[in-house]
């Protein structure tokens, strides 16, 4: 084997090897920034949550501050606004 084959077999094997690295590389970023997008759509649905617990509490406060006669009123004027909408 002369030393010019040799050389181009140590270079293909050292391109090879800087080919994998790269593509550990890659995948080990790629990993990363998919924790990092995890982690960001978990915070973002904890708040969603905490966001419509609290809605939900003021409307059931609101709604048991409310008059019996405002309620009946309230659904009657729901209801009539269904059977308009089917009519």
């Amino acid at each position: 084997m002369s030393s010019i084959q040799a050389r181009n077999r140590a270079e293909a094997s050292s391109k090879k090897e800087q080919r994998a690295a790269e593509a550990r590389f890659k995948k080990e970023q790629r990993a990363q920034e998919g924790a990092k997008a995890l982690a960001a759509y978990e915070v973002e649905g904890r708040a969603v949550r905490a966001k419509t617990a609290r809605l939900r509490a003021l409307r059931l406060a609101k709604e048991a501050a409310e008059t019996p006669t405002e309620l009946t009123q309230k659904t009657a004027r729901k209801i009539s606004k269904r059977v308009a909408s089917v009519i």
